[in-house]
């Protein structure tokens, strides 16, 4: 069929257009920008995975990221209260068991806040289409829909936020054919069963599977929650293996093979010794990380330019890319932490420098956020790593508590750990929180640290009794003291 060019190509206010298949940054830039008189379109569309998975509108974070994992990592915390009820004096028959219908109720959330998304863009007039869309030069995209119509949308501004999708490992026999990743795990309709995850970084997923009893185990190449500060991440690790999940350590798999009767057949080796080895799995978890949604986008030929060796889209200070009206924001665009609210905040800060309410830049600095797993993870600034590599070890001082919260029946730990300069008044880099409610706690740190906290103005500041938090004023043992 021909191109249809659409009316709205013609209107006569300033236009702006965002492609979104991967990331919900709709809500800050595309909803300001219409809110700013501005006429504004949408161009979304979802390639199935591999395994034929597809979700509607919101991206990531709302179908296949934050909120079904969390949803489901609540899930397994129940699973946990549940056993620990009996020490607070409930009677609760045993043995407990949990039911994978779980899954249709957090499928059944998200569709519900796809519907809101879609009534977002109405009520703000703003057009949606839901088309795949590419660059035929630098103000023109063309769209084809399911049909294979064509549809050309042309706009002064063009954002692009079409964040990334999981990587998988092509070159090992099996991977695509009998694998899965996190695009999948959470809309499948029955239990995914004995379950090996292939990861170094995501814990989250093999820490709610353990938690509502299926058989888990970890298969990791190297250190695990890579990024994240080191210490945190092996206390996270070895929680996890004192509550069921089995970690392979230095291994990497070679093989998957489909067995008659459905199982897969898992060959790996032991990266020092060489030494291969086999196991039975039902679901085989990719999530070896995750790759820009660039190569599809045409975007060297309107001059728009890339890393060659990530894919993402390089931008300046304003997200700008190397064509001044095209801008690239959330985890497409190089350097920038691959996290939702940070693209969100930032598409709101360029819908506004883009119409004249502001000047100000998204400050990518001391930006907070929380891994959830078993025992969850919160951080915000620097690891102890990054605090030593920027300022040398001389130059920095981490302090560190390890305490049983009082409010937790059994009794189980919490850890802090501040990262400061040495230097009085010893400004805080990091901090770092294992424990419950981890992001809970970690939000209302992350201001203080925004604004400019020293250690000694965190040890002025009274603790709220009984809770976990209020340890982190009582944090005076440093490393450097043995």
């Amino acid at each position: 069929n021909p191109p249809t060019v659409a009316s709205w190509v013609a209107a006569p206010v300033p236009q702006a257009l965002a492609t979104f298949p991967a990331v919900l940054i709709f809500s800050s830039f595309v909803i300001l920008a219409a809110q700013l008189g501005r006429k504004v379109a949408v161009v979304d569309y979802v390639e199935p995975s591999p395994q034929g998975t597809k979700w509607g509108l919101g991206g990531t974070c709302v179908n296949v990221g934050c909120i079904p994992k969390k949803l489901m990592h609540q899930a397994a915390l129940l699973g946990g209260m549940i056993q620990d009820a009996h020490h607070y004096g409930w009677e609760v028959a045993q043995p407990i068991r949990h039911d994978w219908k779980m899954a249709e109720a957090v499928q059944n959330h998200v569709k519900s806040l796809n519907w809101g998304h879609r009534v977002q863009l109405q009520d703000r007039k703003v057009k949606y289409f839901n088309i795949k869309a590419s660059f035929i030069n630098e103000h023109t995209v063309c769209g084809i829909a399911k049909s294979g119509k064509e549809t050309l949308l042309s706009a002064d501004h063009i954002v692009i936020a079409t964040g990334g999708r999981p990587r998988y490992p092509t070159h090992i026999e099996g991977a695509l054919e009998y694998g899965i990743t996190s695009d999948d795990i959470f809309w499948l309709k029955e239990s995914p069963g004995k379950t090996l995850v292939l990861t170094d970084v995501a814990l989250e997923c093999a820490g709610f599977l353990t938690g509502i009893g299926l058989d888990t185990t970890v298969m990791m190449r190297s250190i695990p929650l890579r990024g994240f500060d080191q210490q945190m991440s092996s206390l996270v690790m070895e929680h996890m293996e004192s509550h069921g999940t089995q970690f392979l350590k230095g291994c990497i798999p070679t093989c998957i093979k489909r067995l008659p009767d459905g199982q897969l057949q898992v060959t790996w080796e032991d990266r020092t010794s060489g030494k291969k080895d086999t196991g039975i799995f039902d679901t085989v978890l990719w999530a070896i990380g995750r790759i820009p949604e660039t190569r599809n986008l045409n975007l060297k030929e309107v001059g728009v330019n890339i890393n060659p060796e990530n894919q993402k889209i390089i931008v300046d200070a304003q997200d700008v890319t190397s064509v001044p009206h095209i801008y690239a924001i959330g985890d497409v665009a190089e350097g920038r932490p691959e996290l939702t609210p940070t693209a969100i905040m930032a598409g709101k800060l360029l819908a506004q420098r883009l119409f004249g309410q502001s000047s100000d830049l998204m400050d990518y600095n001391n930006v907070p956020t929380t891994v959830f797993t078993p025992l969850e993870y919160g951080c915000v600034g620097l690891s102890e790593e990054e605090a030593v590599a920027r300022h040398g070890q001389e130059h920095i001082e981490v302090g560190h508590s390890w305490v049983p919260p009082l409010a937790w029946l059994p009794l189980r730990y919490s850890v802090f750990q501040m990262v400061c300069l040495k230097e009085p008044p010893q400004l805080v880099l990091g901090l770092h929180f294992l424990g419950p409610n981890a992001g809970e706690v970690t939000q209302g740190f992350a201001l203080g640290i925004k604004c400019g906290a020293s250690y000694a103005q965190v040890m002025r500041t009274v603790g709220i009794h009984p809770t976990c938090s209020e340890e982190v004023v009582k944090l005076r043992i440093s490393k450097r003291s043995g």
